[in-house]
């Protein structure tokens, strides 16, 4: 199988069997990238993660892009930007034609009531495995802490977060050196 082939494999399978969107995908992503296929180091891995947080769009394509970038230039990223959005691409259009019948169902309803916790945990645990591989310690638990209260309970936008960090980060190098 050539290389092309098995990055929109690989993230098609990402993009089929994961729920919640682009966070959700990142701990299999990691699994899949890192510890499986080796393509990236878990460092590269998690540079990767802030550069596709820091670029418009969708969070899962840009993550599937810049990997398929680092691994194959320009055509690697497209062929993983392709596999990540196919799987929902199609559920979308199946789900379009299919709701109006099925909007209504009691059933339908119930299991997505059941399906809404989950994916909240989907997203909560690489948040998790995130904060353990940026070594989150004692002296700096309070920035995800105060960047998360900023953005949902003062509206804050995330660009200016990230801006605000980056320069801090700087800074706090430039006086422990």
């Amino acid at each position: 199988m050539d290389i092309y082939t098995e990055i929109f494999l690989t993230f098609a399978k990402i993009g089929s069997f994961t729920l919640g969107g682009g966070f959700a995908m990142v701990q299999l992503m990691e699994k899949e990238v890192v510890d499986k296929k080796k393509w990236l180091s878990h460092e590269e891995f998690m540079n990767t993660l802030v550069v596709a947080q820091s670029t418009p769009g969708l969070f899962a394509i840009d993550m599937a892009s810049h990997i398929g970038l680092r691994l194959k230039g320009v055509k690697g990223g497209i062929v993983g930007a392709l596999g990540t959005a196919l799987p929902s691409i199609i559920a979308i259009l199946l789900i379009a034609i299919f709701f109006q019948a099925f909007k209504e169902n009691v059933y339908v309803e119930k299991i997505f009531m059941g399906i809404r916790p989950c994916v909240v945990a989907l997203i909560l645990a690489p948040c998790f495995g995130m904060a353990r591989k940026a070594k989150l310690n004692k002296t700096n638990w309070w920035i995800p802490v105060v960047t998360a209260l900023l953005i949902s309970a003062f509206g804050v936008s995330p660009i200016w977060c990230i801006l605000a960090a980056g320069i801090g980060g700087y800074l706090w190098g430039q006086v422990t050196k």
